[in-house]
Formats: structure tokens, C-alpha cells, sequence
């Protein structure tokens, strides 16, 4: 028969042995050591100067001192003197300075966390999951970084997100205090959409591709044709200010028809371009000019132009085009001159058109 327990090595109290009474506290010495093990460190090689009574290590690889061909084994502090209790395999620490849970798996303390979480119902990182968020994170930052080729990866990363069928939805939705401001990806169909809402029920769509043909279309950017359905008169040498006074699109209602003008809604850079066909009154000489002016006052750099030879009535046609760069609110509007006769810029054939490009 054994005079020791099989797993923690307990001494037994023997038929006919003296003092009894020290073989039973030395058994109960390395239960109070063992049962429910916390040790404060497992990095010290050498004990520490001073111990309290009840301490425990584990003690690091090289030990010396007294704890010399101690590696790896649980050092106890007891009655003045340290004691040395061999680790088993399954047998589990919990080490205070670190808050980690180990366990020996026969040649060494390793950490207890899981190296494959499968099948998990809920996970919640810093919050509680739930149903409808089965994973949950309260993070101030997140980090996805490449498996490199050194760690036996291949240095790429891909992020892959797959919804069933084309009619569902699949993408991010960014949220501002819980409302949703943007979203971004695959919905209702298989067009990639970035959308945004101020209140989180009313979208519009800021971009959309075609992902058939890679076409893009962004519905929302301010665009117009405008043109004057009837004759405008103008004198020899006023400019006047002609009355595009209808469109054929004015997407986000950025012309003014009743003010006969182009309105930024936005701040950016912005393309015009105008067509002015002439209309005679007594005499063709009538040296038939158009520039486009900012705010009813300035003339816009590049988008005047001048036609000196003869005009043909409803045929002779000066073109303008130019770029600008706008701030919300600001005007454009298409003017008329005549140096040397007056005369008319045609109905429906003299328009004016603008969009926002950047």
C-alpha cells in the first residue's frame, strides 16, 4: 500500500504511527496549497525577499536560490519555508498579476483560451449580445490585418459578406447615436448604392453602379437644361439678363425658372454651357455677344463670346461653355448684347445648361 495519495500526494496516516497529528497537517498544508490554486506570479526565477505566509509562484524556467530545479513546479511559502509541489497534468492556476487561467498539460503551463470557437450561439465583445445582434463588439478601435507570408499565410486580406438572393440586402450601415446616416453596399438588388439619410427613414442615393456594365450614375448630382419659349428683345449695347424661363430636367430643382437663374445648392466646381440663337429686328449687323455672369454682377472668366460677321436670322448661333468653381447660394445667369443693332435671341433654340462635376 501507497503511504501517499495518487493525484496531489497527499501523506496518509499509518497503522501504528506516532504522532499522527503531523501527518495530517501536512496533508491538509498541501490542500490549503493546492485546492482552488491563485499564485501571484509565474515569472520569478529567485523567491521573493520577503514572502507572506501562504504565497504561492509558479516558478520560472532557470530557477536558483532556493528554488533552484524548481522550473515550471508550484512553490508554496509555509511555516517559514518554502515547499515544493510538483505540478500534474490538467492541474489548473489562476495568476493574479496577469488575470489569467493556465493549465499543465504535462510539460507546461499554457493558457486556457480556446485556440477554435465553433458553432457559438451569441458572442459579445465589451457588450451583451442578443438576438438580433447575435455579435456584439464595444470597441474604441478594431484592427483586421493580413496573415503575412513568413507566418505561413498569404499577405492578402479579404473580407468577404454574402446575402442569399439579389432582392435582399447586404452592406453597412453607419449610424449616428443609433440613426442611421449612410449606407453603403448591395440593396434590393445587386447595384452598388451608397445612400444617406438626416432622420434614418428618408434615403437618397448619392452613388449607384450598375454592376452588369460598371456604369455609374449619381442621381442626385444638380444638374439642368433650361431654354426661353419666346423672343427676347434686346437693346444695341445693354447687357440683359435672357428669360430662361423653362426646363427640360432641373434635377434637385437647381435652376430658378422664375428668376431666370442658376441657384448652387452645393459648394463645387460646376460646368455651363449656353447656345444663343439670333433673331432679326431691322438689320443683321447686329454683332450678337452672350457671356454668363456670377451674382447678377461679375462676368464669369472664359464664357464670353462675340460673332462680328453678318447674321442670318434663326440660323446664326454663338455657343459658350466654361467652368467655375461655386459656393452655395451663389447665381449664374446667361446675359445678351447687340454692339450695333439690336435685335432678338430666339425662342426654344437659345438654352442655357449647367451640372456639378466635383
Amino acid at each position: 500500500m501507497s503511504d501517499a495519495t495518487t493525484h496531489l500526494l497527499l501523506p496518509y496516516i499509518l497503522a501504528a504511527q506516532a504522532q499522527k497529528h503531523v501527518t495530517h497537517n501536512e496533508a491538509l498544508r498541501i490542500l490549503d496549497g493546492l485546492v482552488q490554486l491563485s499564485v501571484l506570479d509565474r515569472d520569478l526565477t529567485a523567491p521573493p525577499a520577503s514572502p507572506a505566509d501562504g504565497d504561492r509562484y509558479i516558478v520560472g524556467s532557470g530557477a536558483t536560490g532556493d528554488w533552484a530545479g524548481w522550473d515550471l513546479n508550484v512553490a508554496l511559502f509555509t511555516d517559514g519555508a518554502w515547499l515544493r509541489l510538483p505540478p500534474r497534468t490538467g492541474w489548473r492556476a489562476w495568476v493574479e498579476d496577469e488575470g489569467l487561467l493556465l493549465v499543465y498539460d504535462g510539460s507546461g503551463w499554457i493558457g486556457t483560451t480556446p485556440d477554435v470557437l465553433q458553432n457559438l450561439a451569441l458572442l459579445g465583445l465589451g457588450t451583451t449580445a442578443d438576438a438580433s445582434n447575435p455579435f456584439s463588439a464595444k470597441l474604441n478601435a478594431a484592427l483586421w490585418t493580413a496573415r503575412t507570408v513568413a507566418e505561413g499565410g498569404t499577405g492578402d486580406l479579404f473580407y468577404t459578406m454574402n446575402k442569399e438572393a439579389a432582392g435582399g440586402d447586404l452592406g453597412l450601415t453607419l449610424q449616428t447615436g443609433f440613426v442611421t446616416k449612410a449606407l453603403v453596399g448591395l440593396f434590393g438588388s445587386d447595384r452598388f448604392r451608397l445612400a444617406v439619410s438626416a432622420d434614418g427613414s428618408t434615403f437618397f442615393d448619392g452613388l449607384s453602379v450598375d454592376n452588369a456594365t460598371g456604369i455609374v450614375d449619381q442621381p442626385r448630382l444638380p444638374r439642368f437644361m433650361a431654354y426661353t419659349n419666346y423672343d427676347n428683345y434686346v437693346g444695341v449695347g445693354t447687357w440683359t439678363k435672357i428669360a430662361i424661363n423653362n426646363t427640360d430636367y432641373n434635377d434637385q430643382s437647381a435652376f430658378d425658372a422664375a428668376n431666370n437663374r442658376f441657384v448652387a445648392p452645393a459648394d463645387g466646381t460646376y460646368l455651363f454651357g449656353a447656345t444663343l440663337l439670333y433673331k432679326v429686328n431691322a438689320s443683321t449687323s447686329a454683332r450678337m455677344s452672350g457671356r454668363l455672369v456670377l451674382n447678377g454682377t461679375t462676368e464669369i472668366r472664359g464664357s464670353r463670346g462675340e460673332i462680328s460677321g453678318a447674321h442670318v436670322s434663326e440660323a446664326t448661333a454663338l455657343w459658350l461653355q466654361t467652368m467655375v468653381s461655386l459656393t452655395a447660394g451663389d447665381t449664374v445667369e446667361l446675359q445678351g448684347n447687340f454692339r450695333a443693332a439690336d435685335g432678338y435671341f430666339a425662342a426654344d433654340q437659345t438654352s442655357f445648361w449647367g451640372a456639378k462635376i466635383g
